[in-house]
């Protein structure tokens, strides 16, 4: 699962204006190679520490730095205005850097008796009318500087920029010279921190992933690679051993954190999210539930009878990163509202795919085992009802809650949605008292004389800032936080690595071209006219609306590129189909269906978003 709008809930972490020396207060050449940009207000206190830390920087770095202040006056704060304004001013006569300092050092925290010194200092001489030709001057600068820091992404002061990239590390001068001078740490985790709030990457990476599987398999290497898969692997207790191979693994026990992600996701859009409306969640079900059904009775049409009828549940699913990352990449030819709306349909596509495995593709079940699953759930519940906050125990019981559903006969992954519904949420924390804690604690530890014979913040002083951060978000969020990364960009691509891999061979439809047809046609007809059927049902009866943003064409446009199968589908296909060859046939199938459900979404929301856009230019315009 990927969060649809990663784009939109991340500020971009990019300098939107580059460093003009004309408009921009700079310190240092302007060829050197390491550029500091600062966004600060003078009334922040963090902000006058931080300068303290620059002039360290600048000592340490000398000619090889360039250093940029940008105001950004702290919100609803009229004395922060006044001083950036102040600061201003005295640039319009050269002595920006010299009131600057003064401004961020003259006491320990700014006030109004230190602008009117500053100002009387400054004697900034003229006519009434040129005092306020200055004043308006300086007002628009620090206007520009706020809309510049808006654009740049950023949320508090100060906020730096190293390069044109926003850092989001500590600020301390040990911190800020590793970042600048590039260290291969720093690097890495810049790139991949960047690739990570690129929306569409998480379908990319599924996609490499795929060439890469499907390219070993056709190659030279390609029974090696098969075999590796099979590969047996698993944990010794003394005589006791519990071994599968390894392509059990990746689909029973690693696609459990892929389900534990899908399951967090479905209650956090239940509870506070799209779905928790139910007016505004109407429309997405309505076109989700077309989307489930409506594939899999063309699918039926096709096989009327025999062992494939079990597939049935293969073109059913969407795969949302995929779908996910060609909306994305159409840019503003979408409407936002018709990506919410095709997130939010694929969350109720989830959970259809959901009940699919549970009812239809577990194995023979073992009722001994199944009893001690369901006292691991008892146990969760009541954990989740004594208000247990801390993720250790729901960790230890998700696996004995995994290792008892896989032996009971029930698809393992299903152990993850169970304890994704069974991981606390509270209430949302008041932030107001929680910051005041933790400034108090702070400050107490910064006590003159206190910080002799210690290397830094006493024990008892970390343990309750640690309880501070663990109240900032319910346990919930924190491990969906935490694992939806290494479902995206781990879990799902190992996924397609293993599954994903087919020989291409016309002779694999030999006996079974209806099979590869079904499912075809339930993926590429069946999900857009479900959706489109449905969503003008639920319109026609009352029961939904549909947002002027997008027109119907969009909608089904969004519908098609819910064709994109691939890895529920997929999934689904290993158990549908046991036998090799029709899996086989089953898997080219998948991906063919899901490359031309993609080029047809495309298609026709590139045309409709160039339609939408021609009809509103000339309201635009005029």
């Amino acid at each position: 699962m990927v969060d649809a709008n990663k784009d939109e809930k991340t500020p971009t972490n990019r300098l939107d204006r580059s460093v003009d020396a004309a408009r921009d207060h700079v310190l240092g050449p302007a060829d050197a190679p390491i550029t500091l940009v600062e966004y600060g207000s003078y009334a922040c206190p963090h902000c006058r520490v931080a300068n303290e830390e620059i002039a360290k920087l600048r000592d340490r770095f000398g000619d090889r730095m360039r250093y940029v202040f940008r105001q950004r006056p702290l919100t609803g704060s009229a004395l922060a205005r006044r001083a950036a304004e102040l600061a201003e001013c005295a640039d319009t006569i050269g002595r920006f850097w010299s009131v600057h300092v003064e401004l961020m050092t003259r006491s320990a925290a700014l006030t109004d008796e230190d602008l009117r010194t500053v100002a009387a200092e400054l004697g900034v001489h003229g006519s009434e009318a040129e005092s306020a030709q200055r004043l308006e001057r300086a007002a628009l600068r620090v206007e520009q500087d706020e809309q510049s820091a808006q654009a740049s992404g950023v949320r508090f002061t100060p906020t730096f920029f190293i390069n044109g990239r926003r850092y989001d590390g500590a600020w301390d001068e040990t911190s800020l010279a590793e970042a600048m001078l590039g260290s291969l740490g720093h690097r890495v985790q810049s790139a991949a921190l960047d690739f990570a709030s690129w929306a569409p990457s998480a379908g990319v990476l599924l996609l490499l992933a795929t060439l890469a599987a499907i390219g070993l398999t056709n190659s030279d290497v390609g029974p090696a690679f098969q075999a590796y898969w099979q590969q047996l692997a698993g944990l010794d207790f003394g005589d006791a051993r519990f071994r599968m191979p390894l392509l059990h693994w990746i689909n029973d026990g690693l696609l459990a954190i892929f389900f534990l992600v899908v399951g967090l996701e479905v209650k956090r859009e239940f509870t506070t999210g799209r779905l928790a409306n139910a007016r505004a969640a109407a429309l997405p079900i309505a076109a989700a539930v077309g989307g489930l059904v409506v594939p899999a009775a063309l699918y039926l049409a096709v096989i009327p009878g025999g062992p494939w009828l079990f597939g049935a549940g293969v073109p059913m699913p969407t795969d949302t990163a995929f779908a996910v990352a060609l909306i994305v990449m159409l840019g503003r030819r979408v409407p936002v509202e018709l990506r919410v709306f095709l997130t939010a349909a694929a969350i109720v596509d989830d959970i259809g795919a959901i009940a699919i495995v549970a009812l239809a593709y577990s194995g023979e079940l073992q009722p001994a085992w199944l009893a001690v699953a369901a006292a691991i759930t008892a146990a969760l519940w009541m954990l989740n009802r004594s208000a247990v906050y801390r993720p250790l125990p729901y960790v230890l019981l998700g696996i004995a809650l995994w290792a008892s559903v896989h032996a009971g006969g029930v698809h393992a992954t299903l152990a993850g949605v169970i304890l994704a519904l069974l991981i606390p949420t509270r209430p949302p924390a008041n932030l107001d008292a929680l910051v005041a804690q933790a400034q108090a604690v702070i400050v107490a530890e910064n006590r003159p004389g206190d910080s002799l014979l210690r290397h830094g913040p006493s024990l008892p002083a970390l343990r309750m800032l640690d309880s501070i951060h663990d109240r900032l978000e319910s346990p919930a969020d924190r491990v969906l936080r935490t694992i939806e990364p290494w479902s995206s960009y781990f879990v799902l691509p190992v996924f397609a690595l293993a599954n994903a891999g087919v020989v291409l061979d016309a002779g694999v439809f030999d006996g079974r071209a209806e099979l590869g047809i079904a499912i075809a046609i339930g993926l590429v007809l069946g999900k857009p006219i479900g959706f489109l059927l449905a969503s003008l049902l639920a319109v026609r009866i009352g029961q939904a609306v549909k947002p002027d943003s997008y027109s119907w064409t969009q909608l089904t446009g969004a519908g098609a590129l819910a064709g994109i199968g691939f890895t529920m589908s997929l999934f689904i296909a290993t158990r549908a189909f046991p036998v090799e060859a029709d899996f086989a046939a089953a898997k080219i199938a998948v991906l063919g269906a899901s490359a031309i459900s993609a080029v047809i979404g495309v298609i026709i929301l590139w045309y409709a978003g160039n339609a939408d856009v021609r009809r509103k230019r000339p309201a635009t315009d005029g």
